[in-house]
């Protein structure tokens, strides 16, 4: 079970975007960020397209806990880095989810830059 409710899933799985924030050392929240994505069986996938050095990941990197809105639902998330096993589910959910975008933007999502900076969205 994946903490997330059938209904969440759903409507998060389908959502063209979700906004991330990552916490501050002090608890406060940092802006959110608008990025794409993925639903994979349970769980739900983000990726950095800059990779590792994109600053929301690296500041999500700090605390590894944030807060997700899509869909009209917000819930707080650990980001927890998946295993090697899964990446090619989510890049081939990257690819047909977004497909009907230009291969400029797909392209960078299932790169290995951005598969090295994927998040699972752990509801709290």
């Amino acid at each position: 079970m994946s903490g997330w409710t059938d209904n969440e899933l759903a409507e998060i799985g389908v959502a063209d975007e979700l906004e991330i924030t990552s916490f501050r050392n002090d608890g406060t929240v940092r802006p959110y960020v608008t990025i794409w994505v993925v639903r994979v069986a349970d769980d739900l996938y983000v990726r950095s397209w800059k990779g590792r050095s994109g600053g929301w990941f690296r500041r999500a990197l700090q605390r590894r806990e944030g807060r997700i809105r899509a869909a009209g639902i917000e819930r707080d998330v650990t980001l927890e880095e998946p295993g090697d096993a899964v990446h090619s589910a989510i890049d081939n959910a990257y690819r047909t989810k977004y497909g009907r975008y230009p291969v400029a933007y797909v392209q960078p999502m299932v790169a290995p830059d951005a598969i090295a900076a994927t998040f699972r969205l752990v509801p709290h």
